[in-house]
């Protein structure tokens, strides 16, 4: 598989997925409710498995990088950047998601806020996630109360990157089809980094970041709780369900793009050792 082209770009010889189902019925007519609700789930999942991140070039690259290239602070604090602003873009925007004003809606977001920003201690998955890189000695590029909003972050950020973090905030406050999605690969994408990171230091697998959301399956409850409160909103609005899939595999392919992003960033630091041992 091709590395995916970075967000605003496209790469001729690269294939275009689009995971479609049965749509609601054209010309004025109001689609089935329960219909609507019970078709998202295996749409989520189809989704999911036409974007796995843990197939892409980027995660196996890493696994087989030397370590004396993977081991270079400049290196893990570019990888660090994308991936910690890719991260903080998805978890500023679910405090936009519509359609979730009701008061038991907003305490089902709570929850989710709260595994994600309000851990033990004042800690939050941000904080954990810094730690976990300068404890296998990143140099991290920007301060944590530095990731605030596209604007603040953009003179940090690559124009993939940047165009991410815009896009997230934009596709979330529209449907809740980008968070069903992000929700449903994150654990499959955090095993992954796991497993390709701790070839080079074992020790991040009992990192916070990884160990407590793996143990508590943390991932996995958030992606049935999207899918459930999603079903809840098109059991009342089955309309809306074109939409929440388009802008599902709008963010699927808006993740790929990171993922080709950060393996062009091993590419590159692949290309300087050689260069450096054959000039140096």
């Amino acid at each position: 598989m091709q590395s995916a082209a970075p967000i605003g770009e496209s790469r001729d010889h690269l294939p275009t997925v689009r995971t479609t189902t049965a749509m609601p019925a054209q010309n004025g007519a109001r689609p089935d409710r329960g219909q609507a609700a019970a078709q998202l789930p295996a749409i989520i999942a189809a989704i999911a498995v036409a974007h796995r991140p843990s197939k892409m070039p980027f995660f196996q690259r890493l696994s087989a990088l030397p370590s004396q290239i993977i081991r270079d602070p400049g290196l893990l604090g570019e990888l660090y950047l994308v991936y910690q602003a890719t991260m903080h873009a998805t978890r500023a925007a679910v405090y936009f998601l519509p359609h979730l004003d009701s008061p038991a809606m907003r305490k089902r977001k709570l929850r989710i806020f709260i595994d994600d920003d309000g851990l033990p201690g004042g800690d939050t998955h941000h904080y954990q996630l810094t730690r976990a890189f300068r404890n296998m000695g990143a140099l991290c590029p920007v301060d944590d109360e530095e990731f605030g909003d596209a604007e603040e972050l953009a003179s940090h950020l690559d124009a993939g990157t940047l165009a991410f973090v815009q896009l997230a905030k934009t596709l979330y406050s529209h449907s809740l089809g980008p968070w069903c999605i992000v929700e449903t690969m994150s654990d499959d994408w955090m095993r992954a980094l796991a497993d390709s990171l701790s070839t080079h230091f074992p020790q991040i697998v009992h990192e916070p970041y990884f160990a407590d959301c793996f143990a508590q399956g943390v991932e996995e409850r958030h992606a049935e709780e999207a899918i459930a409160v999603t079903q809840c909103v098109l059991e009342r609005r089955p309309d809306l369900l074109a939409e929440t899939i388009e802008d599902a595999n709008t963010m699927a392919d808006a993740l790929d793009a990171i993922w080709g992003a950060m393996d062009d960033i091993l590419s590159r630091a692949i290309s300087r050792h050689q260069n450096a041992r054959v000039f140096g």
